[in-house]
């Protein structure tokens, strides 16, 4: 396969499923057949040259041997990491089920904003210039790795300020704590008010008045950093509905509830939305969430099944592709004529 063959090859697997790409690729190159399965075996092989590349980028990152840093530092590093999903050939043992989830990356260089609140007519919120993206299907322990070296490589040790977004996930914050010195880590605004919704409706019924007033309530104190108030008003109706029961099923009140008094108790270092609205730090993860939709725009649907050893060059291919700094130019542009 040629250079200019193997490129526009795994742009198109990169973008769309393998049998989109056949059907283009046939368009493009004048051929009357192209097996759809050739194609997945090409793509793979292609993707599994970076996958190669990066797990010995982490090997070297263990040895002491860090990535080359960008020339400026950023003034604003937000480090962001979430979850996708993939659906497996196999079934898990313990679940029965064939769904597993892919660890997202996003590191997003920001100009800060001037810390007004939007309302303000002067107001400049947080600016987001350059994002790339990582995904692996792999464990968290060795995704930990590869955040890190991406998060490098982007100006970790430059950076004038770095925080960490996310929603609280036990994994994510394991990360933060193992693989970063952060100067602050921020719940996701939107998973935060998303719970107390959740805890809102839960009492008084979805769709209910008595639950948006109990919302909108719970949201104001929170958006104002009174997250001590949060955590009355969750605990006192905790108590009211009693200890869960062992039947009692995830979506149950009592669960619902306790739950989130946990949440919001655990993560309460971790929600003071003034203070970082004031220094002009972004407090969502819609650069993040915006990753995770591309990922799993190419590997999610009931239509697709894979093995991880397919599914992991697709998602490299695919965080290149989507990373916004030119690294699939120079990529393409530095790699030998033809590759074993």
């Amino acid at each position: 396969m040629t250079p200019l063959a193997a490129r526009r090859l795994s742009r198109e697997s990169a973008v769309q499923p393998f049998e989109g790409a056949s059907k283009a690729l046939k368009e493009d190159w004048g051929l009357e057949a192209l097996d759809t399965r050739q194609v997945q075996r090409w793509s793979e092989a292609l993707g599994k040259t970076l996958v190669v590349r990066r797990d010995a980028e982490v090997q070297a990152y263990a040895e002491g041997h860090r990535p080359e840093c960008p020339p400026n530092e950023p003034k604003l590093l937000v480090i962001g990491m979430d979850g996708g999903r993939w659906q497996s050939r196999e079934k898990d043992e313990q679940t029965q089920s064939r769904w597993r989830e892919e660890k997202v990356l996003t590191v997003t260089t920001y100009v800060p904003g001037n810390g007004k609140d939007s309302d303000a007519p002067d107001a400049r919120p947080p600016q987001p210039l350059v994002t790339t993206h990582l995904a692996t299907a792999r464990a968290a322990e060795q995704f930990g790795k590869m955040a890190r070296v991406e998060a490098e490589r982007r100006g970790l040790r430059q950076a004038q300020t770095v925080i960490g977004m996310g929603d609280g996930g036990n994994w994510i914050d394991t990360l933060f704590d193992r693989e970063f010195r952060l100067e602050a880590r921020i719940i996701d605004w939107c998973h935060a008010s998303e719970h107390l919704w959740d805890c809102a409706k839960a009492i008084h019924g979805p769709q209910t008045p008595e639950a948006s007033v109990m919302a909108e309530k719970l949201e104001a104190e929170l958006w104002h950093g009174r997250v001590d108030k949060v955590i009355e008003a969750l605990t006192s109706e905790s108590q009211r509905l009693g200890e869960p029961q062992t039947d009692d099923g995830p979506q149950h009140v009592r669960r619902v509830v306790a739950q989130n008094v946990g949440y919001f108790t655990r993560h309460k270092e971790h929600m003071r939305y003034p203070e970082y609205r004031a220094k002009g730090w972004p407090i969502a993860s819609g650069v993040t969430e915006a990753g995770v939709k591309q990922f799993n725009k190419r590997v999610k649907g009931t239509e697709q099944s894979w093995h991880e050893a397919g599914v992991e060059p697709i998602l490299a291919l695919r965080s290149e592709w989507i990373s916004q700094d030119d690294r699939w130019e120079r990529y393409w542009n530095n790699r030998p004529a033809y590759v074993n």
